[in-house]
């Protein structure tokens, strides 16, 4: 007698890296960034700058930033920032060209900073790194009460192609319950500067799954943000991640602390998890119904919107230089950062002993990369994409087949419905394979991957 088929929780993990930070360790060799590019192609770089610092600490966010930048903690940061630069640049070296594709500033919140700081964050990447910003797509984050227009007008001028708002709710209610305090007239009036700033994509993110939300008021505010008529809209689910200012208010927000061990309280939740699917399928829908084209169970684009280089999940291609304490790089063969927290004083003591760092010639935490993570990533960062995975490109980057690879998985896949069939040469989720993406994610993590993860010791 066979075992039924079990479908996994649909809200399990947010893949946007693989592997995850969490497993990720002190690199005990201290390999030299020169030697660990040696061998890389630098000719089609990515480029990313992180400035962890926010005005607010929203309820659901575990990202590596803190509160506030107390006496001048801004300026000593981008003195550090501006040696790590000058160090990886050099690390580089000359012997081949060293372009950059693309670039982004996130964070935290980069408009955190002052317009002046602004420009000089641009001219690291320019000046120190050599990145042509006004030549190649440039995304910035920003929040509604940072987007004022003196910023905005410093990265317009300094070739913004892209601008990411974290929205989450248009409702003050619904914001208040995600623990985001902010009004929709603030939300309204950050939008219009935009706008006028004239930067080509604007991208719109909102929530779904907070408390007190229903189909009407997602509905509300799905149609608030389409009368800015975004380029770009994200739908993210809310998780409820240990250490947040949700996780400490508890199941009901009366401030019950919940297990701090994943899943959490409400996270395996079956009642939360169908009240997201539904939100999530009634927000696809209306996107689909505007004329919006869907990128990634998250990422939805207007046809006609400018386009932007790699697409969701771009920070998992090869040769990306990150900068910044919270900013991750990747080698073919090394993933490599600086230590990782969430909790508030681990976080500010991080970004202490980054701005005291003089030496940046080599990689201080990371994980190695082998053939067999090589091919699992290339398998993530493709089938999340609507557009999936070219089956050939596989094979040629490879020498085998996704199918022999992970025959597993995909079989796995395949009976729950998330594959889809009939498209030549291409692997694709189906409608509800998307749908399940934070599912399938996790399912092709590698075991020693999972190992390593599980043994993270929460800071």
């Amino acid at each position: 007698m066979s075992t039924p088929l079990v479908t996994p929780r649909p809200y399990q993990s947010y893949v946007y890296a693989y592997p995850h930070k969490t497993a990720y360790r002190r690199l005990a060799e201290h390999p030299r960034l020169r030697d660990a590019w040696a061998a890389e192609p630098t000719d089609a770089l990515s480029l990313y700058l992180h400035i962890p610092f926010c005005e607010i600490r929203c309820g659901f966010c575990n990202l590596f930033t803190r509160i506030g930048a107390p006496d001048e903690l801004t300026t000593r940061y981008l003195d550090a920032l501006d040696r790590q630069a000058t160090a990886v640049r050099d690390a580089l070296g000359d012997s081949a060209p060293v372009r950059f594709a693309a670039a982004a500033f996130g964070g935290g919140t980069p408009t955190f900073l002052t317009a002046g700081e602004l420009e000089r964050l641009c001219d690291i990447a320019e000046k120190r790194m050599g990145a042509e910003l006004a030549a190649i797509p440039l995304s910035v984050e920003a929040s509604p009460a940072t987007a004022t227009a003196d910023r905005l007008a410093v990265l317009a001028e300094r070739g913004t192609t892209r601008l990411s708002i974290g929205v989450q709710s248009f409702s003050d209610s619904e914001a208040k319950a995600a623990v985001r305090p902010q009004r929709r007239a603030e939300v309204e009036a950050a939008l219009g500067r935009i706008r006028d700033a004239r930067i080509p994509v604007l991208n719109i993110d909102l929530i779904y799954g907070i408390d007190g939300q229903t189909e009407d008021s997602w509905r509300h505010s799905l149609d608030a943000a389409l009368a800015w008529r975004p380029e770009e809209l994200y739908l993210y689910p809310l998780y409820v991640r240990p250490m947040t200012g949700l996780d400490r208010r508890g199941p009901t927000g009366t401030g019950q602390a919940s297990d701090p061990h994943p899943p959490g309280h409400l996270n395996g939740d079956a009642a939360w998890d169908e009240q997201r699917l539904r939100l999530y399928r009634q927000g696809r829908d209306h996107l689909l119904d505007q004329g919006y084209e869907q990128v990634s169970m998250r990422m939805f684009r207007r046809p006609d919107a400018p386009h932007q280089g790699a697409d969701d999940y771009a920070c998992q291609t090869d040769g990306m230089i990150g900068l910044g304490c919270g900013a991750r790089s990747y080698t073919s063969e090394l993933h490599y950062s600086f230590d990782y927290a969430v909790r508030p004083g681990e976080v500010r003591s991080i970004i202490d002993d980054y701005t005291r760092t003089e030496n940046f010639d080599h990689a201080e935490f990371g994980y190695r990369i082998d053939g067999t993570e090589a091919r699992r990533r290339h398998l993530l960062q493709s089938l999340l994409q609507a557009e999936g995975m070219d089956t050939a490109d596989y094979r040629e980057r490879f020498g085998c087949d996704p199918v022999d690879d992970f025959a597993a998985e995909l079989g796995r896949f395949a009976a729950l419905g998330w594959l889809e069939s009939g498209t030549p040469g291409r692997m694709k989720l189906s409608a509800e394979g998307l749908a399940h993406s934070d599912a399938l994610g996790p399912e092709l993590f590698s075991p020693a991957v999972r190992t390593a993860m599980a043994e993270y010791e929460s800071k």
